[in-house]
């Protein structure tokens, strides 16, 4: 694969204690190092045009002030400092990079996948929270369709945290499809089955809020059973995939269960759903917190794409997630 890393997204300081720290980036980059066929690009800093292209203009100067004044807390778990204006900026463009070069023909073992930070599908479109200021994803799939690359985009959000910037930036918007799965009744308590989008934009937001203890057998039936689909439905021009590994069974900060082998499956059916509808695909990092297991994803991304088969999980769907799966296929008609 090839990766997107800035090192402005280094200077983001959050203070030892914090789970959103640069070690994360430390991590990843030491583990593909043991890899083969590794790129990296540094993109670009992401223009103040294609953020507030999703972001109020206001909001996105509140966030220049307040970090050219030195930071500080801008709510319980966002902090920022001086650099962070450059970090978050670098993180966008990381994230345009990464969908500019699938539209233009990357695939296969150059997919890009951007690795960035702070990360962005908290940030919604005139507020920064949960550890995120400018929404990476959004930016880079908005960009792509105000350019005319393309038409539509499905934003597929597997962080084990509801993406509730993503879903707040696109709800009313029929060009983009926000899918998530995500843990029922964590942070920020968003993502309900029944939020499927508004008035002009019925059924655009796909929700799984799956529960505790849901694994690699639970995620596969869901976008099998409903991304799959709903994508039948949808047909997007852009598959971007809004990559965190929080819900991996060695996270700290969750109680999902998916292995790092089921990150390497998730990511084989993305690559397969958007193959399907020739949908250019590309990755944005979101959460992660366990280092090791963090890094281990991260890698297992990559192999796929450089000719793993990951494992197919065995077993069946526990009677608490299936009946979510049944209740959000029929909210959405599937």
């Amino acid at each position: 694969m090839r990766f997107g890393y800035r090192k402005a997204c280094l200077e983001h300081d959050t203070g030892s204690r914090h789970p959103e720290t640069a070690d994360r980036l430390r991590a990843i980059r030491r583990g593909l190092s043991k890899r083969h066929g590794v790129e990296y690009r540094e993109g670009r800093l992401a223009e103040r045009d294609a953020i507030e292209a999703v972001h109020d203009a206001e909001y996105v100067e509140n966030i220049e002030t307040f970090c050219a004044d030195g930071g500080g807390t801008w709510d319980a778990d966002t902090v920022a400092v001086e650099e962070t204006w450059e970090a978050a900026r670098a993180s966008a463009g990381l994230a345009c990079w990464a969908v500019d070069e699938s539209i233009d023909g990357a695939d296969g073992r150059d997919t890009p996948f951007s690795i960035g930070r702070p990360p962005g599908h908290h940030a919604e479109h005139d507020e920064a929270m949960g550890f995120c200021f400018f929404n990476n994803a959004a930016v880079a799939a908005q960009q792509a369709i105000d350019s005319g690359d393309v038409d539509s985009a499905v934003i597929f959000d597997w962080d084990v945290h509801h993406g509730n910037g993503t879903q707040d930036i696109f709800y009313d918007s029929d060009d983009v499809l926000y899918a998530s799965i995500h843990e029922r009744g964590l942070f920020p308590g968003t993502g309900d089955i029944l939020e499927t989008g508004g008035q002009s934009a019925r059924k655009t937001t796909l929700n799984v809020p799956l529960p505790g203890g849901s694994g690699d057998v639970e995620y596969t039936a869901a976008v099998e059973e409903l991304l799959g689909p709903a994508l039948e439905r949808f047909d997007p021009d852009l598959f971007v995939v809004s990559a965190g590994f929080d819900a991996h069974h060695h996270d700290p900060i969750s109680r999902m269960c998916v292995s790092t082998e089921g990150y390497g499956h998730l990511t084989k059916r993305a690559r397969e759903l958007a193959d399907r509808h020739d949908a250019p695909l590309s990755f944005v990092l979101e959460g992660g917190y366990g280092l090791d297991a963090l890094a281990d994803s991260v890698g297992m991304v990559h192999e796929v794409f450089d000719g793993r088969d990951p494992i197919e999980p065995d077993g069946d769907v526990n009677s608490k997630a299936k009946r979510v799966i049944d209740d959000v296929r029929d909210a959405h008609e599937l």
